[in-house]
Protein backbone atom coordinates (compact mmCIF):
# COMPACT_ATOMS: atom_id res chain seq x y z
CA UNK A 1 0.00 0.00 0.00
CA UNK A 2 1.47 3.33 -1.05
CA UNK A 3 1.53 6.41 1.17
CA UNK A 4 -0.95 8.15 -1.16
CA UNK A 5 -3.25 5.15 -1.00
CA UNK A 6 -3.04 5.09 2.81
CA UNK A 7 -3.83 8.82 2.93
CA UNK A 8 -6.81 8.34 0.63
CA UNK A 9 -8.15 5.53 2.79
CA UNK A 10 -7.77 7.64 5.95
CA UNK A 11 -9.40 10.63 4.26
CA UNK A 12 -12.39 8.54 3.18
CA UNK A 13 -12.76 7.03 6.66
CA UNK A 14 -12.61 10.47 8.30
CA UNK A 15 -15.14 11.80 5.80
CA UNK A 16 -17.71 9.11 6.59
CA UNK A 17 -17.07 9.26 10.34
CA UNK A 18 -18.28 12.89 10.36
CA UNK A 19 -18.37 14.73 13.68
CA UNK A 20 -17.30 11.69 15.66
CA UNK A 21 -13.93 11.43 13.95
CA UNK A 22 -11.55 8.53 14.46
CA UNK A 23 -8.57 7.99 16.75
CA UNK A 24 -5.22 6.78 15.50
CA UNK A 25 -5.87 3.47 17.28
CA UNK A 26 -9.20 2.98 15.51
CA UNK A 27 -7.70 3.93 12.13
CA UNK A 28 -4.82 1.49 12.69
CA UNK A 29 -7.30 -1.24 13.63
CA UNK A 30 -9.49 -0.67 10.55
CA UNK A 31 -6.63 -0.32 8.07
CA UNK A 32 -4.46 -2.93 9.78
CA UNK A 33 -1.35 -0.75 9.76
CA UNK A 34 0.97 0.32 12.60
CA UNK A 35 0.24 3.51 14.53
CA UNK A 36 3.41 5.10 13.12
CA UNK A 37 2.20 4.63 9.52
CA UNK A 38 -1.18 6.15 10.41
CA UNK A 39 0.45 9.10 12.19
CA UNK A 40 2.69 9.76 9.16
CA UNK A 41 -0.24 9.60 6.76
CA UNK A 42 -2.25 11.97 8.98
CA UNK A 43 0.63 14.47 8.97
CA UNK A 44 0.86 14.29 5.17
CA UNK A 45 -2.91 14.67 4.87
CA UNK A 46 -2.79 17.73 7.11
CA UNK A 47 -0.20 19.31 4.80
CA UNK A 48 -2.29 18.55 1.70
CA UNK A 49 -5.37 20.06 3.33
CA UNK A 50 -3.67 23.47 3.24
CA UNK A 51 -4.67 23.58 -0.43
CA UNK A 52 -8.24 22.38 0.06
CA UNK A 53 -11.50 23.64 1.48
CA UNK A 54 -11.23 21.31 4.47
CA UNK A 55 -8.69 20.90 7.22
CA UNK A 56 -7.67 18.07 9.50
CA UNK A 57 -8.19 18.70 13.22
CA UNK A 58 -7.72 16.62 16.34
CA UNK A 59 -10.40 16.98 19.00
CA UNK A 60 -10.27 14.85 22.11
CA UNK A 61 -7.96 12.29 20.53
CA UNK A 62 -10.14 11.88 17.42
CA UNK A 63 -9.25 13.25 14.01
CA UNK A 64 -11.89 14.96 11.89
CA UNK A 65 -12.11 16.64 8.52
CA UNK A 66 -13.81 20.02 8.94
CA UNK A 67 -14.46 22.96 6.66
CA UNK A 68 -12.15 25.94 6.95
CA UNK A 69 -13.45 28.97 8.83
CA UNK A 70 -12.73 31.35 5.96
CA UNK A 71 -15.35 29.56 3.84
CA UNK A 72 -18.11 29.91 6.44
CA UNK A 73 -19.94 32.72 4.56
CA UNK A 74 -20.37 30.46 1.52
CA UNK A 75 -21.51 27.54 3.62
CA UNK A 76 -24.05 29.78 5.36
CA UNK A 77 -25.46 30.82 1.97
CA UNK A 78 -25.85 27.19 1.02
CA UNK A 79 -27.60 26.29 4.26
CA UNK A 80 -29.84 29.35 4.24
CA UNK A 81 -30.74 29.11 0.53
CA UNK A 82 -34.30 27.99 -0.05
CA UNK A 83 -34.29 24.44 -1.31
CA UNK A 84 -36.76 23.20 -3.86
CA UNK A 85 -39.09 21.22 -1.61
CA UNK A 86 -41.11 19.59 -4.37
CA UNK A 87 -41.45 15.85 -3.98
CA UNK A 88 -42.32 13.22 -6.57
CA UNK A 89 -45.66 11.45 -6.41
CA UNK A 90 -43.80 8.33 -5.21
CA UNK A 91 -42.18 10.30 -2.39
CA UNK A 92 -45.51 11.87 -1.41
CA UNK A 93 -47.20 8.48 -1.31
CA UNK A 94 -44.36 7.02 0.75
CA UNK A 95 -44.44 9.97 3.14
CA UNK A 96 -48.19 9.63 3.64
CA UNK A 97 -47.92 5.91 4.30
CA UNK A 98 -45.15 6.36 6.84
CA UNK A 99 -46.97 9.26 8.53
CA UNK A 100 -50.11 7.21 9.07
CA UNK A 101 -48.61 3.77 9.67
CA UNK A 102 -45.35 4.51 11.55
CA UNK A 103 -43.25 2.80 12.63
CA UNK A 104 -43.14 0.85 9.38
CA UNK A 105 -40.58 -1.14 7.39
CA UNK A 106 -39.68 -0.62 3.75
CA UNK A 107 -41.20 -4.02 2.89
CA UNK A 108 -44.52 -2.97 4.47
CA UNK A 109 -44.48 0.31 2.54
CA UNK A 110 -43.76 -1.57 -0.69
CA UNK A 111 -46.60 -3.97 0.05
CA UNK A 112 -49.01 -1.04 0.40
CA UNK A 113 -47.70 0.87 -2.64
CA UNK A 114 -47.14 -2.22 -4.78
CA UNK A 115 -43.79 -0.89 -6.03
CA UNK A 116 -40.23 -0.42 -4.78
CA UNK A 117 -39.70 2.49 -2.38
CA UNK A 118 -35.94 2.59 -1.88
CA UNK A 119 -35.46 5.81 -3.87
CA UNK A 120 -38.40 7.72 -2.34
CA UNK A 121 -37.21 6.71 1.13
CA UNK A 122 -33.71 8.01 0.36
CA UNK A 123 -35.17 11.29 -0.87
CA UNK A 124 -37.34 11.71 2.23
CA UNK A 125 -34.48 10.85 4.58
CA UNK A 126 -32.24 13.29 2.69
CA UNK A 127 -34.84 16.02 3.16
CA UNK A 128 -35.02 15.04 6.85
CA UNK A 129 -38.73 14.30 6.67
CA UNK A 130 -38.23 10.63 7.64
CA UNK A 131 -35.72 8.86 9.86
CA UNK A 132 -34.85 5.44 11.21
CA UNK A 133 -36.77 4.95 14.46
CA UNK A 134 -35.73 1.42 15.31
CA UNK A 135 -35.48 -2.14 14.08
CA UNK A 136 -38.23 -4.69 13.57
CA UNK A 137 -38.15 -7.95 15.47
CA UNK A 138 -37.41 -11.12 13.55
CA UNK A 139 -35.07 -12.20 10.82
CA UNK A 140 -33.05 -9.42 9.25
CA UNK A 141 -34.18 -6.84 11.81
CA UNK A 142 -35.54 -4.49 9.12
CA UNK A 143 -35.29 -0.73 9.64
CA UNK A 144 -38.42 0.94 10.98
CA UNK A 145 -39.17 4.39 9.57
CA UNK A 146 -41.00 7.29 11.15
CA UNK A 147 -41.47 11.02 10.64
CA UNK A 148 -39.20 13.72 12.08
CA UNK A 149 -39.64 17.03 13.89
CA UNK A 150 -38.89 18.68 10.54
CA UNK A 151 -41.88 16.83 9.08
CA UNK A 152 -44.09 18.24 11.83
CA UNK A 153 -42.67 21.73 11.32
CA UNK A 154 -43.09 21.60 7.56
CA UNK A 155 -46.77 20.75 7.90
CA UNK A 156 -47.40 22.99 10.92
CA UNK A 157 -48.19 20.15 13.31
CA UNK A 158 -47.47 20.01 17.03
CA UNK A 159 -47.61 16.21 17.05
CA UNK A 160 -48.38 13.33 14.73
CA UNK A 161 -51.80 13.01 16.39
CA UNK A 162 -52.84 16.19 14.55
CA UNK A 163 -52.84 14.36 11.19
CA UNK A 164 -56.30 14.46 9.64
CA UNK A 165 -58.14 11.16 10.14
CA UNK A 166 -58.46 8.82 7.20
CA UNK A 167 -62.03 8.24 5.99
CA UNK A 168 -63.41 4.79 6.86
CA UNK A 169 -64.04 3.89 3.20
CA UNK A 170 -60.38 4.62 2.40
CA UNK A 171 -59.25 2.32 5.21
CA UNK A 172 -61.39 -0.48 3.79
CA UNK A 173 -60.39 0.04 0.13
CA UNK A 174 -56.66 0.29 0.78
CA UNK A 175 -54.18 3.11 0.92
CA UNK A 176 -53.82 4.03 -2.74
CA UNK A 177 -55.35 7.45 -2.12
CA UNK A 178 -53.50 8.21 1.15
CA UNK A 179 -50.98 10.59 -0.40
CA UNK A 180 -53.63 12.64 -2.18
CA UNK A 181 -55.79 12.89 0.95
CA UNK A 182 -52.80 13.67 3.11
CA UNK A 183 -51.47 16.48 0.98
CA UNK A 184 -54.87 17.86 0.02
CA UNK A 185 -55.67 18.31 3.72
CA UNK A 186 -52.42 20.14 4.37
CA UNK A 187 -52.72 22.37 1.33
CA UNK A 188 -56.08 23.49 2.71
CA UNK A 189 -54.43 24.24 6.08
CA UNK A 190 -51.60 26.31 4.54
Amino acid sequence: MTTNNLQAIIESLLFVSGDEGLSISRLAEIIEKPHEDIQGALESLEQECKFRGVTLVEIGGAYQLVTKKEYAPYIEKLVEAPVNQSLSQAALETLAIVAYKQPITRAEIEEIRGVKTERPLQTLIGKVLLKEVGRAEGAGRAILYGTTKEFLGYFGLKSIEELPPLPEDLLQEGTDQEADLFFQSFQEMK
